[in-house]
């Protein structure tokens, strides 16, 4: 059960903390183990939620380099037909597990979407572990890279457990027990699987479609050299991409360097933003008047959507 302040102007678990490092500080009295949806929850939710969102993108991304995976979601047409939708159902239903916690209310209903989801497939169990552990060491290696601070032990151990514990949830198979295991899972099944095809190709081309929908026309071709120049040469070789120039990759490694800077010195967030991505394109205002049922690939199928009055 996550720990809930009283105060009604935050949800903030146990009140506002004062001082840009209050967050840390409060993390650093949990237990990495006991308290790991909690510490989780203020890692994603009040520390870095733009951060776990760009590197979410970017983690998902990197699942569709493996042509078992791709393969799959060329055949299903998903990311064909509708790339938002299916962008916006993943990143809403992860995130009502990072706000809700998996064993809540919303976040068992969540995981009731996602397992029917993946049950309509035959999914190789390499694979789900593969995409797993994109949601844990993702986000780490770009907060590291990118982020105002560095995550803390607790919160790298933390993200682990949580996603390990979501795993088993979703009936997912012999995931290590380890940080360190788990890792070298992920590091091992990139060097054995990543390889062109043309599956990856047309999929990673319609997400890449995808990020630069979500800026003016003008500025399209641009953001489509900017994710070449945050791709590592692994991926750029599965998806058959080519390398942005030098200079661009320079310069959008100091942008987000710069916005480091700035974020660094802005006072600690009193509001999660793990589930209130009001400008997600699929569910407008979500999640006011919608439940996590209302998501998934089904749901076109049956759009009651109880929506209330704002």
């Amino acid at each position: 059960m996550l720990m809930k302040s009283k105060r009604a102007d935050s949800g903030a678990p146990g009140g506002v903390p004062r001082g840009r490092h209050g967050w840390q500080r409060r993390i650093e009295e949990l237990d990495p183990v006991r308290d790991h949806q909690e510490i989780h929850r203020i890692t994603a939710g009040y520390e870095f939620p733009w951060d776990y969102q760009r590197s979410l993108e970017f983690a998902l991304f990197r699942t569709y380099c493996v042509p078992t995976i791709s393969e799959l979601l060329q055949r299903t047409g998903e990311f064909e037909k509708r790339p938002q939708k299916r962008y916006d159902d993943t990143a809403l239903l992860m995130a009502e597990l990072v706000e809700h916690g998996y064993d809540s209310e919303r976040g068992i209903e969540s995981l009731r979407v996602v397992n029917r989801m993946h049950g309509k497939y035959d999914i190789d169990n390499g694979d789900m572990l593969y995409v797993l552990t994109t949601f844990i060491y993702e986000p780490i290696d770009w907060i590291d890279r990118f982020g105002w601070r560095r995550l803390t032990p607790n919160e790298r151990l933390a993200c682990f457990h949580f996603y390990r514990q979501v795993g088993i949830r979703m009936g997912i198979k012999n995931i290590p027990e380890s940080f360190e295991d788990f890792y070298r899972f992920k590091v091992d099944y990139e060097r054995k699987y990543f390889r062109y095809t043309d599956d990856n190709h047309r999929v990673g081309t319609y997400t890449l479609k995808l990020f630069c929908s979500w800026f003016p026309a003008p500025l399209r071709p641009l953001v489509a050299q900017g994710v070449y120049a945050l791709l590592d040469p692994m991926m750029l070789a599965a998806f058959g991409f080519p390398a942005a120039p030098i200079w661009l990759q320079n310069a959008s490694r100091r942008a987000l360097g710069v916005r480091a800077r700035f974020v660094r010195f802005l006072p600690p967030r009193r509001e999660s933003k793990a589930a209130r991505d009001r400008h997600n394109r699929s569910y407008p205002g979500y999640p006011v008047g919608y439940r996590p049922r209302d998501l998934g690939a089904d749901s076109d199928n049956h759009r009651g959507f109880r929506r209330r009055a704002a």
